[in-house]
C-alpha cells in the first residue's frame, strides 16, 4: 500500500479513537509530507486537532486529536533534551546526522524525535517524553566524545535556529525562481522539484511553481534544506528582482 495513504487512515484511525474514548490521542513526530497529510484531511477527522513541536519554529510536530467534549486542558508529551560535552577542552563538534544517528542507534524509532538544533556548544533535541529516561541514561557518547545530556525547559531557553543570510537575483518572487535560488539549481530542476511534491511552504506541500513568495514564508526543499524568504531588495537595472533570504543552519 502507498506510504501516504498508510499515513492518511494512521492520522484517520488516531482521530477515531479520541472519539471514541473520550481523551487527547496524539501521534509520533510527523515529517513535512505526514503533516500535509494531515492538513489535507482536515474535513474527515471526528475530533478537533492541533500539532506542537516543542518550540515556535519546529518542523517536525506531534499532531493532537481533541475531542470535541473534552473538558481538561493538555499538554503535548514532548519533552526538551539539552546534549553537551562532558569535557569541552576534548570535543568534537556535533553534526545533525551525528546527534541522530546516535540516538538511533539505541534502537529508537525516528518517529519518537523532533528536531535537532545543533549549537556550538551545545544542542536540543526534542523527543516523546516516554523514551527521555532512556535517552538521558543510555546516549554516553557522540563519536568519540563524552557527552551529557539532560531534560529541559525550552521556555526558558529563547531558543531559536542558526539562520545564514543569502541574497540572490532572480526574474520574480514565482516559487520556481525562488526555489532555484535557495537550492542553488537551475529554474528547470526548480520546477522538477516543486512538481515531483519536494518543496514545501509553511509545512505544505505546494506544487504550483506560479506561487508568488512573500516576506516571512517558510520554504523546506528535501534535499536542500530549510529557508525563509525575506523578501524583495530592490531591482537591478536589468528589471531583475534582488532578494534576501535565511538558510536554517
Amino acid at each position: 500500500m502507498d506510504d501516504n495513504l498508510l499515513t492518511e487512515r494512521h492520522l484517520l484511525d488516531l482521530s477515531r479513537q479520541a472519539e471514541r474514548r473520550g481523551i487527547v490521542v496524539f501521534s509520533d513526530f510527523l515529517t513535512l509530507n505526514e503533516l500535509h497529510i494531515f492538513h489535507q484531511n482536515a474535513g474527515r477527522y471526528a475530533t478537533g486537532f492541533s500539532s506542537e513541536g516543542g518550540y515556535e519554529f519546529a518542523e517536525r510536530q506531534i499532531a493532537a486529536f481533541i475531542p470535541d467534549a473534552l473538558s481538561y486542558s493538555f499538554k503535548y508529551p514532548i519533552d526538551c533534551l539539552e546534549i553537551s560535552a562532558a569535557h569541552p577542552k576534548f570535543s568534537e563538534k556535533f553534526s545533525h546526522r551525528d546527534i541522530l544517528g546516535a540516538v538511533m542507534s539505541l534502537g529508537i524509532e525516528r518517529g519518537k524525535i523532533g528536531d535537532i538544533l545543533v549549537n556550538e556548544e551545545t544542542s536540543y533535541m526534542f523527543c516523546k517524553q516516554e523514551i527521555t529516561d532512556y535517552i538521558c541514561n543510555e546516549l554516553g557518547s557522540i563519536r568519540h566524545t563524552v557527552i551529557r545530556c539532560r531534560k529541559t525547559e525550552p521556555t526558558k531557553l529563547a531558543i531559536k535556529p542558526n539562520l545564514q543570510q543569502c541574497d540572490a537575483i532572480i526574474a520574480s518572487n514565482r516559487l520556481d525562481n525562488v526555489t532555484a535560488a535557495m537550492a542553488k539549481v537551475s529554474r528547470s530542476e526548480a520546477v522538477r522539484l516543486i512538481q515531483s511534491g519536494k518543496v514545501f511552504i509553511q509545512g505544505k506541500e505546494c506544487l504550483h511553481n506560479t506561487y508568488i513568495c512573500k516576506p516571512d514564508d517558510i520554504l523546506s526543499i528535501r534535499g536542500f534544506g530549510k529557508f525563509r524568504f525575506d523578501g524583495e531588495n530592490g531591482t537591478t537595472r536589468k528589471n531583475r528582482v534582488k532578494i534576501t533570504f535565511q538558510k536554517y543552519i
